[in-house]
């Protein structure tokens, strides 16, 4: 187990990683893409924890979502199931396991004070902190994507799902762009990826 990993995760961190799992009896499954999230947790039926963590993620995703489902699993088993998925009991768990991996032989130094304050108030999913999310997306092996942020006001965009919209105006924290096919409104995260279309 401790080889695979070294394969998916940065060197210094295979060890506490896998005395994780052996500690708390995880069952890790690498898959391929899936386009919705980067990891789950779930208890199977037999009762054994079941992790599944995207192999395409790079090294340092990969492994902040491994802690990330770790945390569901060990808040759970403290706190109980009826807690909130990514409430304040998960929280304090994510930022106690993960705390001992934001170090210089784990995360390149840029990342690190980005780290620190993410994890002061952990999200849900690291992409809803543009900052971490952009650092993170640098060490992607296909670096060549366009996020929503980036791009013109007036630009024409796709989708993965291959729908395609308009960048209109900025609310808040978040893009409206209008699908081009329906006339609908919708809003997307600055770190959308996205691929520009050229439109004469």
């Amino acid at each position: 187990m401790s080889d695979t990993l070294a394969k998916y995760i940065p060197e210094h961190a295979v060890k506490p990683v896998f005395d994780l799992i052996v500690t708390n009896q995880v069952h890790l499954k690498i898959v391929n893409e899936r386009q919705t999230r980067h990891g789950d947790y779930r208890r199977g039926p037999s009762g054994k924890h079941e992790i599944t963590v995207n192999a395409s993620l790079n090294k340092y995703r990969f492994l902040i979502t491994l802690i990330h489902e770790i945390a569901h699993l060990v808040a759970f088993e403290k706190f109980g199931r009826n807690i909130k998925p990514h409430g304040n009991e998960w929280k304090f768990t994510f930022q106690r396991l993960m705390v001992p991996f934001i170090r210089p032989e784990i995360f390149p130094s840029q990342i690190i004070p980005l780290l620190a304050r993410h994890f002061k108030n952990p999200s849900a999913s690291s992409d809803t902190d543009t900052t971490l999310s952009l650092a993170l997306k640098q060490y992607d092996k296909d670096n060549d994507k366009n996020y929503v942020f980036e791009i013109p006001f007036g630009s024409v965009f796709k989708i993965k799902n291959g729908k395609v919209f308009k960048k209109l105006a900025v609310r808040t924290k978040r893009f409206e762009c209008i699908e081009v096919s329906s006339g609908k409104t919708y809003l997307f995260n600055p770190n959308a990826e996205v691929e520009l279309m050229n439109v004469k």
